[in-house]
């Protein structure tokens, strides 16, 4: 793996993927790696990663902390649907991203989440921004 964050990143969205509740909520096509505000709603887009290098793990691992943004992104309509997005977002990766065989999760923080409407009043969008973090392993 070149770029743990990338690891990190696949992770969460298989994760996310294999969640009834997410998808039943979000197009798996529409959970992805993107900046700004998405084309098609409801979206779930990740930004803002960043990597911190811990070093060797032994065993021919390596470490690092990464983190990145989940943005949450639903038409308003009371902030219903992007409020059960991040609900069920919470609920998929409360205890961390499944294994996947690529990564290893040391160390999980509990997300937390912003919510903020839309600065633009006519596109009516609701918009969470949900902070990950965790130290991961990976073999070399």
């Amino acid at each position: 793996m070149l770029d743990p964050v990338l690891g990190f990143q696949t992770a969460i969205r298989q994760t996310l993927i294999a969640a009834p509740d997410v998808t039943a909520l979000v197009e798996p096509k529409n959970i992805r790696a993107a900046g700004g505000r998405p084309d098609n709603l409801p979206s779930i887009l990740f930004s803002n990663a960043a990597t911190d290098y811990l070093g060797r793990a032994g065993r021919s691992n390596r470490a690092a902390r990464v983190s990145l943004i989940l943005h949450m992104w639903a038409q308003e309509d009371g902030a219903d649907t992007a409020h059960q997005i991040g609900a069920a977002v919470f609920d998929a990766l409360e205890f961390g991203p499944n294994a996947n065989g690529e990564i290893f999760v040391d160390e999980w923080h509990k997300p937390s989440v912003v919510w903020v409407r839309d600065p633009q009043p006519n596109l009516t969008l609701t918009h969470g921004a949900m902070s990950l973090e965790a130290v991961i392993r990976w073999k070399v």
